[in-house]
């Protein structure tokens, strides 16, 4: 899937110049970074690992004739505020907010600080950033907000309850979002894909099988802005999703529960 010129022209007008994307230094942010270089387009690329970054802003502006701003901010510790600052002077019209982890496991075995963390990280800097935005982008009367969502916003999720609670208020936020704003001429989507590989099986400990790659999922996220509520972007994602919808929330809990289980199983050897 590609953008065609026309395509990336038209976006380039109601997304452009700039863009934020946070979480860029690996998985889906990064792949977002990339392909909105390829539309064109200005992009600030904030994470924590400044090295990544650097490495990120060569490889954009070698294939691309773009600017490239790095900012190296730990979102759960002042760094919501080290954003806004960076890009006062930038002509915004897209924030992605990508940057998020996740932690798995019984949830009375882990750290109550890594889980507040979490917290901090995918659910209030996001409620903190998408605010800032709003109100810029609903002042000019153009702009684009993206929320990292998950398929496991839409049930609770045994042995990654807080994780899948997390995601559970963007799916929200974004949905009530989408109205709120679309007067204002903003478009808001919830992106909410399957298991992706990048790194946060890793930083979660947990071992995936069938997985999607970030490249399966930058551009049909992008190419839904403006266009739905909540992209389920990439195969394996629809086939997951459509598998479930006709089983009742307890059901889905229970599913959830095994194939957790089945992923965080080492934990305990």
């Amino acid at each position: 899937m590609k953008f065609s010129k026309k395509q990336k022209d038209l976006f380039k007008d109601k997304y452009g110049p700039w863009a934020v994307v946070t979480g860029a230094s690996s998985g889906i942010g990064r792949e977002l970074s990339l392909q909105i270089a390829q539309i064109g387009m200005n992009t600030v690329i904030v994470a924590r690992n400044k090295e990544k970054l650097e490495r990120l802003k060569s490889e954009i502006t070698e294939k691309h004739s773009v600017e490239v701003q790095v900012v190296s901010a730990d979102l759960s510790d002042g760094g919501v505020q080290k954003v806004i600052e960076a890009i006062a002077n930038r002509e915004i019209g897209l924030f992605v907010a990508s940057a998020g982890f996740g932690t798995s496991g019984p949830f009375l075995k882990n750290s109550m600080h890594e889980e507040v963390n979490m917290l901090d990280v995918n659910c209030s800097s996001l409620l903190a950033l998408t605010h800032y935005f709003a109100q810029t982008f609903s002042n000019k009367k153009r702009g684009g907000i993206i929320l990292m969502s998950s398929i496991v916003a839409f049930q609770g999720v045994p042995f990654s309850a807080n994780y899948a609670a997390t995601k559970a208020y963007v799916q929200s936020l974004a949905e009530g979002l989408y109205h709120e704003l679309k007067p204002h001429g903003v478009s808001v989507l919830a992106a909410a894909p399957g298991p992706v590989n990048s790194g946060f099986s890793s930083r979660a400990n947990m071992k995936m099988g069938n997985v999607l790659r970030p490249e399966d999922i930058g551009i049909p996220i992008l190419k839904a802005l403006g266009r739905q509520t909540t992209v389920l972007p990439g195969r394996l994602t629809k086939i997951l999703v459509y598998a479930l919808r006709t089983v009742p929330r307890w059901g889905k809990v229970r599913i959830m529960k095994m194939v957790m289980g089945g992923m965080t199983a080492h934990q305990g050897d």
